[in-house]
C-alpha cells in the first residue's frame, strides 16, 4: 500500500469540499443554525400553555390558591370567567381552566377538596403542565393543613383512553407525507433534467405549461397515492384514534403532498447533482419539524419563533390533522378552515413558483 497515493486521494476529496462552499455550509453551519434554533425555544420560550384561572369562591382559600397559579411559571395563567374559559377550550386557545367552585374554602375546611381541572386534550405536554401547575397551587395552600387533595379532571378532547400514539399520529402522518414527498421529487425532477429528458421534451411541439403541468399531475398522483397508504396503515393497522371525517383527514394529507411536489419541483431547479437536491432537507423540513407544533406546542415559542411559526404551511397541515383526528371538526368549524385555506394558498403559490422556475430554467 502507497502512503503517497492514498494521501493523494485524501487531499483531493478535501480540495473538492473547499470548492464546494454548499457543501461546508451543511456540514458546519446548517448544524450550528438548528442547535441554536432548538435551544432558543427551549431555553427562551413562554411561560406555559394559556390557562384559564376561574376563582367562583367567596372564602379566602380559593384566593390564595388562585394567586399560586396566576405566578406560576409553568403555565400562562390568566384571570377569567368560566363562560370565557369554557370558550378559550372549545376554540383551542386555552391549554385548559381550573375553575374553584364558590364552596371551595367550605369543602376546604372539611376535607373535601374538588377544583374543576377542565383540559382542552389534544396536546399531553400542555395538559400535563396545566395539571402540574395545579397539583402544586394545591400542594402550597393545603400542604400545611395535611388536607388529601382531589381535583376533577375532565377533558374536552381526548382522555385518559388515548395514548401517545393517537396524540402524535396526526402529526406524524403529516411530517411523513411532507417528507417523504418532497425527497422524492426533487431527487426525481432533477434527475429528469440530468438525463436531458427535459430538454428533448423542449424540442418537441409540446408547449412548456403542458411539460410543466404533466410533471406536477404525474408527481401528484403518486404522491396521493402514498397519502392514501399511510392514512390508511395508520387508522385501520396502528388504529390511531380519528374523531373526524376520514375524508376530511385525506384532504388536508392530500393538499400538504401537493405542496410538497411543488415545493420540491422549485428547489431541485437550484440543484445541479442529487446531492445538493438533498441538502435542502436540513433547511426546508428541519426546521418545519422544530416549529410546526409536532414537538413543542406553537403557543409555548419565543414570539419572534411563534410569527415564523404561522407562516409555515406545515403547522397549519399539523393543526388541521389534529382538528380533524383528535378534537372532530368539520369544515364548518373556523379553524379547519384557515388550515385548509392556507395550506391550498402554499401549494398554488408553489405550483406558480415552480412554473415560473421551469420557464426560465429550462429555455
Amino acid at each position: 500500500m502507497s502512503t503517497r497515493r492514498t494521501l493523494a486521494i485524501t487531499r483531493r476529496l478535501l480540495q473538492g469540499f473547499r470548492r464546494d462552499p454548499r457543501t461546508l455550509g451543511l456540514l458546519f453551519g446548517v448544524p450550528i443554525v438548528l442547535l441554536a434554533l432548538l435551544g432558543y425555544i427551549l431555553r427562551s420560550g413562554n411561560s406555559g400553555p394559556p390557562t384559564g384561572v376561574v376563582n367562583q369562591d367567596c372564602g379566602p382559600l380559593g384566593g390564595q390558591v388562585a394567586a399560586v397559579l396566576l405566578r406560576s411559571t409553568l403555565i400562562d395563567a390568566r384571570d377569567m370567567s368560566r363562560a370565557d374559559a369554557d370558550a378559550g377550550v372549545d376554540d383551542g386557545s386555552l391549554a385548559g381552566y381550573v375553575r374553584l367552585p364558590c364552596d371551595f374554602t367550605a369543602q376546604a375546611q372539611v376535607g373535601r377538596i374538588q377544583p374543576v381541572v377542565r383540559l382542552e386534550g389534544s396536546l399531553p405536554s400542555s395538559s400535563a403542565a396545566v395539571l402540574q401547575a395545579t397539583q402544586q397551587g394545591l400542594a402550597a395552600v393545603f400542604a400545611p393543613r395535611n388536607i388529601v387533595l382531589a381535583p376533577q379532571v375532565s377533558y374536552a378532547h381526548g382522555g385518559p383512553q388515548y395514548d401517545q400514539l393517537d396524540y402524535f399520529g396526526p402529526a406524524f402522518v403529516g411530517l411523513i407525507v411532507f417528507f417523504l414527498v418532497f425527497v422524492v421529487t426533487s431527487v426525481s425532477f432533477l434527475r429528469e433534467r440530468a438525463q436531458g429528458t427535459l430538454e428533448r421534451l423542449m424540442a418537441t411541439p409540446v408547449r412548456r405549461g403542458e411539460i410543466v403541468l404533466g410533471y406536477m399531475l404525474g408527481f401528484s398522483i403518486v404522491a396521493l397515492a402514498q397519502s392514501a397508504l399511510v392514512l390508511l396503515f395508520s387508522l385501520y393497522t396502528l388504529r390511531v384514534h380519528s374523531q373526524g371525517n376520514v375524508a376530511l383527514v385525506f384532504l388536508v394529507e392530500g393538499l400538504l403532498a401537493i405542496a410538497a411536489v411543488n415545493l420540491g419541483i422549485f428547489l431541485s431547479m437550484f440543484a445541479r447533482t442529487e446531492f445538493q437536491a438533498v441538502q435542502f432537507i436540513p433547511l426546508v423540513i428541519v426546521p418545519q419539524f422544530l416549529l410546526s407544533g409536532i414537538v413543542f406546542p406553537v403557543n409555548t415559542e419565543p414570539r419572534v419563533l411563534h410569527d415564523i411559526s404561522n407562516l409555515l404551511p406545515l403547522t397549519y397541515a399539523v393543526y388541521g390533522l389534529r382538528d380533524v383526528m383528535i378534537r372532530g371538526d368539520g369544515l364548518g368549524a373556523g379553524g379547519l378552515g384557515l388550515d385548509l385555506a392556507v395550506v391550498a394558498v402554499f401549494a398554488a403559490t408553489m405550483v406558480l413558483a415552480a412554473s415560473l422556475t421551469l420557464r426560465r430554467r429550462v429555455a
